[in-house]
């Protein structure tokens, strides 16, 4: 539905009544059923969760198509491209929200919880246990209760500084492939936009490898302490928002090879742009936080 100003072109538009947000969100509650019940014991609930998964990604690229398609027709107003500004810097706060909370569990159980357990009160408790960070690394110390197996912690060198420099690298061939596209030129700009999208993949193959060492040679698991909760729940889920950043610049350069965007209408390039952004300061506070303190 449009709206015209003096039988002049249309100035906004509505879009028809969509099924689309029903759709996903049948998706997701297969989804959280399947995982619930997979965890649970029930084979079934991993069949609900792939289902789900598949359901709910066709019907997210279905949603996507369609507003590219309404975009690049030249439907969206300003004002609908405002709301888009408004609803992807609140969704990134969001996830400044969701990292801080992860940090904030990490810098408490280090200056809080650890030493409350260390103290002459839970000596009678745990006598063989000391509190220094990370919690029993390297079999220094004993967990309370002796539950945790002896780990071994990682340090900078080498492997996250070297995907810390893939990061920022990523983010200078991003602003470069963006300013390459507000002088309108396309072929500069695609070509920095797929040394971006390389990067991030090269970051999430260092970041595997780094895990299978950790896990097969260092016995860092998930369940090694708080430590181990920590920093796989903070370079997971680091890893996991690159991926999807990774995806989404991938999809951008897709669409900016078939001519899709101009100089001066892109934002589904910066939304994508200001995500991975976000994605390169978390890791930088991630590398100091969790490799080097």
């Amino acid at each position: 539905m449009s709206a015209t100003h003096k039988g002049a072109t249309p100035y906004y538009y509505v879009p028809a009544e969509s099924s689309h947000p029903v759709m996903a969100a049948i998706g997701l509650f297969f989804m959280i059923l399947g995982a619930g019940t997979w965890i649970n014991g029930h084979e079934w609930g991993m069949y609900s969760l792939y289902f789900g998964l598949i359901w709910w990604l066709s019907i997210l690229f279905v949603w996507f198509r369609d507003a590219a398609r309404e975009s690049e027709a030249g439907l969206y107003s300003r004002k609908i491209d405002l709301s888009y500004r408004w609803s992807m810097s609140w969704f990134i706060f969001s996830e400044v929200m969701f990292f801080g909370a992860f940090f904030t569990a990490l810098w408490w159980a280090r200056a809080h919880s650890v030493p409350a357990l260390g103290s002459l009160a839970n000596e009678l408790l745990w006598p063989n246990f000391q509190a220094v960070w990370p919690s029993v690394a390297a079999g220094a110390t004993a967990s309370p209760g002796n539950i945790v197996e002896p780990f071994k912690t990682v340090g900078p060198f080498w492997l996250p500084t070297i995907n810390t420099a893939l990061l920022l690298t990523s983010g200078v061939t991003l602003t470069i492939a963006h300013h390459a596209l507000q002088v309108n030129n396309r072929a500069r700009c695609i070509s920095f936009m797929w040394m971006t999208v390389i990067l991030g993949c090269i970051f999430l193959f260092v970041q595997g490898y780094e895990y299978h060492h950790l896990y097969n040679d260092y016995n860092l698991k998930l369940n090694s302490g708080v430590f181990g909760s920590t920093f796989y729940m903070l370079t997971g889920f680091h890893g996991f928002h690159v991926l999807v950043g990774m995806l989404m610049l991938f999809f951008i350069t897709i669409r900016l090879m078939k001519g899709d965007f101009t100089d001066k209408h892109h934002f589904g390039f910066e939304g994508a742009a200001w995500y991975w952004h976000f994605v390169d300061v978390v890791w930088v506070f991630l590398y100091i936080l969790v490799y080097w303190m």
